[in-house]
């Protein structure tokens, strides 16, 4: 444990930090996980509300700082993908 004032406040404030990131991510990632299976069920008209959802997410991550904009630009290309290949296959 530090004994200056400032590092016990920064301990905390990573601490804070840790804790909202990790939330969020959860969230990101769950958000993902329904599109994912809505693709599963060849549900196109499901597949796209969750896929609206899970973009929102990646940018919303992104705008916190909790995602590259690279790395969500890339989830989002693929994820569009996977729903145009269903909507064009169904």
């Amino acid at each position: 444990m530090p004994n200056i004032k400032s590092a016990k406040k920064r301990v905390l404030v990573a601490k804070r930090q840790t804790l909202r990131n990790t939330s969020l991510k959860s969230a990101l990632r769950t958000s993902i996980r329904k599109f994912e299976s809505a693709y599963a069920t060849q549900d196109v008209e499901q597949a796209q509300e969750t896929l609206r959802a899970a973009i929102r997410a990646l940018d919303k991550a992104v705008t916190k700082g909790i995602l590259h904009k690279n790395a969500a630009a890339r989830k989002k290309s693929r994820l569009t993908k996977r729903l145009n290949a269903l909507a064009n296959n169904g």
